[in-house]
């Protein structure tokens, strides 16, 4: 008999949850969606999804004491999934008309609005992941994954030192390159939707429940 992955989607008022639950159940695993602080943090994996500002995410990750899950679980090495803005709040900060916003500070950096001509991004897009990603592992460079945003983070900060390991991070481009995706142990997130993209986001949703 096949054990299933036990994943938690994070309700905190934020976030396509029945559309991430649906997707992660199509991919195999067995789906809760809670704001229940026991359940995120006993889950073999948690997802982070969000939509909207990033104030307003934060406000509502911190009304179910997300953000002590997310570091609780990371110092356990438990396995994270950020999604969209659940990837951006994941940064030190967040700077939204002109008015900034710490984040849970897990990565350093700035996520801010894309020097584009039209904004939103919204829509299909390639991605450029290292080669040894596990995230799109089988997945080729003429892959597209489906994007909805008009902030990212176009610089990252976070250097390699002595006994650390560089983060993989996944690339895109729109008017000017950002953060796709970044695998960093067992936090991973991604800036698209993969459980709005279709097959390429069902094999990526695979490949990160083969990683728990």
């Amino acid at each position: 008999m096949v054990v299933k992955p036990n994943i938690v989607v994070l309700d905190y008022g934020s976030g396509n949850l029945r559309s991430a639950e649906r997707a992660l159940a199509r991919a195999g695993a067995d789906v809760t969606v809670t704001p229940d602080f026991d359940a995120a943090l006993a889950a073999d994996g948690l997802v982070v999804p969000g939509v909207g500002a990033f104030a307003a995410c934060m406000t509502g990750l911190r009304s179910v004491r997300g953000e002590q899950i997310i570091g609780r679980r990371l110092a356990g090495g438990r396995p994270v999934l950020g999604i969209c803005v659940g990837m951006q709040i994941l940064f030190a900060r967040g700077v939204e008309h002109g008015v900034e916003t710490e984040g849970c500070g897990e990565w350093p950096g700035t996520v801010e609005r894309l020097d584009a001509p039209v904004l939103p991004h919204m829509g299909w897009n390639t991605v450029k992941a290292p080669a040894e990603s596990v995230l799109f592992a089988g997945l080729d460079a003429a892959t597209r994954f489906y994007f909805v945003h008009s902030y990212g983070v176009r610089e990252w900060e976070l250097q390699a030192g002595e006994g650390f390991r560089q983060p993989l991070v996944t690339w895109a481009e729109h008017g000017v390159p950002f953060v796709a995706a970044v695998e960093n142990g067992p936090l991973m997130a991604t800036q698209f939707h993969p459980e709005k993209s279709g097959d390429a986001g069902s094999a990526l949703l695979t490949n990160w429940l083969g990683t728990l």
